[in-house]
This record gives C-alpha cells, sequence and structure tokens, in this order.
C-alpha cells in the first residue's frame, strides 16, 4: 500500500466539500440539495463512481466550478468520494443539508483553506484517510483575539 497526498484546488473567492457516498444517484441529489437550500450559489460537483463504469459524474450550474470539481475529482481519483466548488454562499448553509442526503457517508472537509488529502492506493484502488485543512495553530487567542471573533461573526449576519 502506498500512501500519497493530493492538494486539492480551491476555487478563487469560494469553498470546497469533500465527501464519500455510495450511490450513482448522488449527482442529483446533491444537485438538488444545493439549489433547494441556497438558489444564488455557483457551484460544480463530480462524483467518482466505485463499479461498473467507474466514471467521474458531474454536474452544476457554472461550467468553470464544474470542471475545478471535476479535476479535483480525477487527482483524488477515490471511489464514491464527491467535491464540491462553490461560490457566492457558504459550505455552513449546505452541511446539514447534504449531510440529510440519503447516499452520503459522511465529510472530510469543509474549507476555503489549502487542503490536502491523505489518499492509500492498494492493488484494488484508492481511499481517503483524512485531510490536512489549513494551518497548525499558532497560539491560543486572547481577549482582542475573543472581540475580534465576535465582532466578525456580528458583522457577516451569523450572530446578533
Amino acid at each position: 500500500m502506498e500512501l500519497k497526498s493530493v492538494r486539492l484546488s480551491i476555487p478563487e473567492d469560494g469553498n470546497i466539500i469533500l465527501g464519500q457516498s455510495h450511490f450513482i444517484k448522488t449527482v442529483e441529489d446533491l444537485y438538488e440539495a444545493i439549489v433547494n437550500t441556497v438558489p444564488q450559489m455557483k457551484f460544480g460537483l463530480a462524483f467518482c463512481e466505485a463499479s461498473g463504469a467507474c466514471l467521474i459524474r458531474a454536474d452544476g450550474n457554472d461550467e468553470a466550478l464544474k470542471t475545478l470539481a471535476i479535476q479535483n475529482a480525477q487527482a483524488v481519483a477515490a471511489g464514491h468520494t464527491f467535491v464540491i466548488c462553490m461560490r457566492e454562499g457558504y459550505p455552513i448553509n449546505l452541511l446539514t443539508r447534504i449531510k440529510d442526503v440519503p447516499e452520503v457517508v459522511g465529510l472530510f472537509c469543509a474549507t476555503a483553506n489549502e487542503v490536502e488529502v491523505i489518499v492509500a492506493e492498494s492493488e484494488q484502488g484508492r481511499g481517503v484517510l483524512g485531510v490536512i485543512d489549513g494551518e497548525p495553530p499558532k497560539g491560543v487567542e486572547g481577549p482582542a483575539d475573543i472581540e475580534w471573533r465576535h465582532g466578525l461573526l456580528r458583522k457577516i449576519g451569523y450572530k446578533r
């Protein structure tokens, strides 16, 4: 078995979600979950089929984001994984709805940070072991940092 690190491409001014699913209808169901939750969001998604034709299935409402999702899926190349690349919305707006999609097994990350996917490759294929999301902590927040965090959450409308 060989371990590999795969760096994902994050859309400029956007976010990415990496998850695992288990059925070919994932593409249609994730598409519906996104447009029914955040209709104005621009996105592309790609799903790596793990049996049969073993194709990357893709959809979305933005061709550039769809292409980026496909490129990320090709880089990870692990069966039953999916990638959603998005703009004009945030993962926090979608995560619960995505987790409610019946085929979704779990999520590895939802981020705008640089992210590396740790992939194990065997004779059978490839699987995601986990992700490295962003950078390590540089310290512990102090009073000024707490004040900044509180202010930011209120400024962007997530707290009153």
